[in-house]
């Protein structure tokens, strides 16, 4: 029988084999205890290349559509996802940011590890934008290490717009584990915002991109899919 770990190992295998990326930092991923990875976010297909490459499993929130599509080919996608780390999420509902990081929290704090994209959506242009504070909420609520990651290219690997998946190089890089007080669910906004822009501090600096001091928004036809903030 196929384990989830071998699909994973896999997916990795595959990429490496197909876009030949650069990748640098994964010794800072921590051995042990729960962690947050904390990147930015330029094409659909991030999530799974860090689920596929980090050595430990990272869990994101996917669509649940994902995970009940009918026939062979949604049985498939259930598997696929499942193997590399995606929880199901309804996200059309208004409460699913919440739940979300409340979910991420308790995944924490079960000893894994979780992915977010601070600017909670991609960024079509290639700039980085403002992040959200849901992600300093949960680096003071939980106290686990934030290991900050920057991808680079990897928008080249499937087009905003488009469906079609094209073997492309890019970068990963991992940074140094950023770690914060152990403050609990309730704790002051200014300290949460503190916290987000060291987390984006450090992504900046591995990504290379050029900031924004605005927070980005899907366009209207993606609103009701933003990804988790």
């Amino acid at each position: 029988m196929v384990t989830h770990d071998a699909i994973r190992k896999a997916s990795a295998a595959a990429i490496r084999l197909l876009c030949r990326p650069t990748i640098s930092g994964l010794e800072n991923v921590p051995e042990h205890g729960g962690f947050i990875v904390a990147s930015n976010h330029l094409s659909f297909l991030d999530s799974v290349l860090i689920q596929a490459i980090f050595p430990r499993p990272v869990s994101f929130f996917a669509k649940a559509e994902y995970f009940t599509k009918p026939g062979l080919s949604g049985k498939v996608s259930k598997v696929f996802f499942e193997s590399v780390g995606s929880v199901p999420v309804e996200r059309n509902k208004k409460s699913a940011s919440v739940e979300a990081l409340y979910g991420l929290g308790e995944i924490v704090r079960s000893g894994h590890g979780v992915g977010i994209y601070p600017e909670g959506t991609r960024s079509r242009d290639g700039k980085l934008y403002r992040g959200k504070n849901g992600v300093g909420w949960l680096a003071l609520a939980t106290g686990a290490p934030v290991v900050p990651v920057g991808l680079r290219g990897t928008q080249h690997l499937q087009a905003p717009d488009s469906h079609r998946i094209r073997p492309h190089r890019f970068e990963m890089m991992v940074g140094a584990p950023l770690q914060f007080d152990h403050l609990g669910d309730k704790h002051p906004l200014p300290v949460r915002r503190q916290a987000t822009e060291r987390i984006m501090d450090a992504i900046a600096e591995l990504s290379g991109q050029e900031r924004v001091a605005s927070y980005n928004s899907p366009p209207a036809a993606e609103a009701s899919e933003a990804e988790i903030a």
